[in-house]
């Protein structure tokens, strides 16, 4: 099974921006840069670790997107490590256990995350906000809002100065909520993001009715339930 959900037109588009490939498999390869370029950004490809530091140290790129999942990138010397002019942010394609694993210290700029198996749409909407500079977050490049706090290194969050102990499916669905703030997610959509597949609806009611319990105990209420459409994360309006 391939990393990644497809079959999506996207009305996000680029504007010709410099984007750099790092995936694991000629078939998610193809398929990123294929829909980036048609999209409208300019693509290249690296194929492993080696052509990645290469690729950073020839060539400006306003952003890279980088399959945390190869085997080969941890074997990069540090020494190796260059710093890339510009600092261009990076998209991870990752899975919610290893965030503690990506790396770091590449020299990169801002970073972001989809997790796998990924869909093409988050892909392009990720990287569109990315470039923009547009992320939730704070000026340490902690997704946030309000006082609710993502920790991605670590795959924890906490609400004001309590911590929440979160599986990775709700975490996943957290940070997914979170970043995409104000915006209502159904149930399908939940359930194809956090497991890739779906799932029966009292499978998606009881993790939502779970996350909530752990995140609504402070004022405000930040997860909420808009009968009939599915759910969203922001504070409600009277």
């Amino acid at each position: 099974m391939y990393g990644y959900v497809s079959a999506w037109r996207s009305p996000v588009r680029g504007q010709g921006q410099h984007v750099l490939v790092v995936a694991d498999g000629p078939d998610i390869t193809e398929l990123l840069s294929t829909t980036l370029e048609l999209a409208g950004y300019h693509v290249k490809i690296a194929a492993g670790a080696a052509e990645l530091t290469a690729q950073l140290a020839e060539h400006h790129f306003d952003l890279v997107v980088l399959d945390a999942m190869m085997t080969d990138l941890g074997g990069i010397p540090r020494r190796h490590r260059l710093v890339p002019t510009g600092r261009p942010p990076v998209l991870f394609l990752t899975e919610c256990d290893s965030l503690g694993s990506l790396i770091p210290d590449l020299g990169l700029g801002e970073v972001d995350y989809v997790t796998k198996p990924f869909r093409i749409a988050e892909v392009l909407a990720r990287a569109q906000v990315l470039l923009r500079g547009r992320g939730a977050g704070r000026g340490d490049g902690s997704p946030s809002y309000g006082d609710l706090v993502l920790d991605d290194a670590a795959c924890q969050a906490r609400r004001g100065r309590r911590a929440l102990d979160l599986t990775p499916a709700e975490y996943r669905l957290l940070r997914h909520l979170l970043v995409n703030a104000e915006q209502v997610f159904s149930k399908d959509q939940i359930s194809r993001y956090v497991w890739g597949e779906v799932r029966a609806e009292n499978a998606i009611e009881k993790l939502v009715s779970r996350l909530r319990r752990k995140v609504n105990q402070e004022e405000p209420a930040l997860i909420h339930t808009r009968r009939g459409f599915g759910y969203w994360l922001g504070r409600a309006t009277l």
